[in-house]
């Protein structure tokens, strides 16, 4: 896996669980907190080289398909927008990145 792929990742789990630390602030959501580090722990896992890309990839599309899901559910474009936006792009990265 190449540089960029690895920095991408380690950039996305930064940015899960510091949502899931922000949702756990602000609403008093343990459940962000701690889907958030789990997230975070398995992409950085990949990003370390335990497990292969196509797992960060899985993970990625699982939280669009939640927070697609949650938008629908609350019409609040909080975080599911941002979540959706981030894990979009993280996922069309991994692919373009991960060809070099």
């Amino acid at each position: 896996m190449n540089s960029s792929v690895v920095n991408l990742l380690w950039a996305y789990a930064a940015i899960v669980l510091a949502g899931g630390v922000m949702g756990f602030v602000k609403a008093g959501s343990r459940i962000s907190l701690v889907v958030s580090l789990v997230a975070a722990v398995v992409v950085a896992l990949v990003a370390l080289g335990r497990l292969p890309l196509v797992v960060a990839q899985v993970e990625m599309g699982l939280l669009i398909g939640v927070f697609v899901s949650r938008y629908a559910r609350t019409r609040k474009p909080m975080p599911a927008f941002p979540m959706i936006g981030l894990s979009a792009v993280a996922l069309a990265l991994t692919f373009v990145l991960g060809r070099g």
